[in-house]
């Protein structure tokens, strides 16, 4: 069972075009004060049921923390959190329960006002899609869920003795084109003001292949609706594992100084790749031949003939979606870099952020598009523009809901 699960993560390394995990020396060399800084301490994990989420949990988990609580709005994700962990780490010797709760509502304050304490709190909770800017009320909620829930739920752990606060963040917050990745940028704007008052840390990284949701997640979804497989062939991307994006979390919230961005060392040479190369990849090593299709239409009528044949039908397209930036990139020539104290991970060393009037103003204005019932996306984007002049929003008037 241990040799098909380590092939199992072999083979997704070999599908996002690497042959070895990024962070082993790292995590090895501090491991003793990884696993000491677990066992003495009680955690609460945000958002646990996502794939980071899970992944942190697992990391956590395994090294025997003295209190672990886990949040998440779906009961089904926490279910089967709770089925992974037994069915493959089994137990442990503190405190571990999971809560079906909204860490935006009511209830969840009054759970972390109930007499509670955690040393660290680790949010995981986000709305991670570009997708989800394409009209404005999914867009308030993405301000919701990934900049006023942090700045809640960072207050309410202050109120409950919290130590230390992390938060995820994306690589996408690096000089942002899209609307997801700004709301990130401003989340991490947030942090570095409340750091004067609670040590805070965040980490930015690339997609995590095959989460929930991902175009590489629907690849093993189309497999089995035998449906067709559609990717740009033009978008490069960094992806790092589920494993992966757990270890780097971790990292940053008990390695972090305060106000450390943790970025995984990633080579453009080595490590880019498009989605088209991994789907053919992913079709490779289950036996399949990619079948290059002229329209979306040809991939769907085709699929019952090829199959048999050991063919699959991939649509290949080039992107012109709202929001999808040409290249990736971790930081930005502004910001102040530590390339050393790891192998491989950078850190970016933030300022304190004092005195600015923008996050107090962005709150204000956000607050008076609710009460009015009545905003629009232009209105976001205009506000998204005045907490960040280095916002360069790319709008095409597509959106991904209208690819297959």
């Amino acid at each position: 069972m241990l040799r098909k699960a380590l092939a199992g993560m072999d083979k997704v390394l070999s599908l996002i075009g690497r042959e070895s995990d990024l962070f082993t020396e790292d995590i090895g060399a501090n491991e003793a004060v990884l696993e000491a800084a677990v066992r003495e301490n009680a955690f609460l994990v945000i958002g646990g049921g996502g794939s980071i989420g899970q992944a942190v949990t697992k990391e956590l988990f395994r090294r025997n923390p003295k209190t672990l609580h886990v949040v998440d709005i779906s009961e089904n994700s926490l279910v089967e959190l709770v089925r992974d962990l037994r069915s493959s780490l089994g137990y442990i010797d503190g405190d571990f329960q999971t809560f079906t709760l909204d860490c935006g509502s009511l209830g969840f304050e009054a759970f972390m006002e109930s007499g509670v304490h955690y040393d660290y709190v680790l949010n995981l909770s986000a709305l991670k899609h570009v997708r989800s800017e394409r009209e404005p009320f999914t867009l308030m909620r993405m301000i919701d869920v990934n900049v006023l829930n942090t700045e809640k739920t960072l207050r309410l752990g202050q109120g409950a003795g919290m130590g230390k606060y992390f938060a995820v963040s994306t690589d996408k917050a690096a000089n942002p084109v899209n609307l997801m990745g700004a709301s990130k940028r401003i989340m991490e704007f947030f942090l570095m003001r409340a750091s004067a008052e609670v040590p805070v840390s965040t980490a930015r990284f690339a997609n995590v292949a095959f989460s929930d949701g991902s175009l590489l997640h629907g690849f093993d979804q189309r497999l089995a609706k035998y449906q067709p497989i559609s990717a740009p062939r033009d978008v490069k991307r960094y992806f790092v594992t589920a494993r992966e994006s757990g270890e780097l979390c971790m990292m940053s919230c008990l390695l972090g100084e305060n106000r450390d961005i943790f970025f995984p060392k990633l080579s453009e040479k080595l490590h880019l790749t498009t989605f088209s190369d991994i789907a053919v990849r992913y079709l490779a090593q289950r036996g399949y031949e990619p079948y290059l299709c002229e329209s979306e239409e040809e991939a769907r009528s085709r699929i019952f003939e090829l199959e048999p044949r050991g063919k699959w039908p991939c649509y290949f397209f080039d992107s012109d979606t709202t929001g999808e930036k040409d290249f990736e990139e971790f930081f930005t020539d502004q910001e102040k870099l530590d390339m050393d104290r790891f192998r491989s991970v950078g850190v970016i060393k933030n300022p304190l952020i004092a005195d600015d009037p923008r996050p107090d103003r962005f709150l204000a204005q956000i607050d008076a598009m609710k009460s009015q019932r009545r905003w629009t996306k232009e209105d976001i984007v205009g506000l998204f523009e005045e907490m960040l002049p280095e916002l360069k929003h790319k709008e095409t008037h597509k959106n991904l809901d209208q690819r297959m």
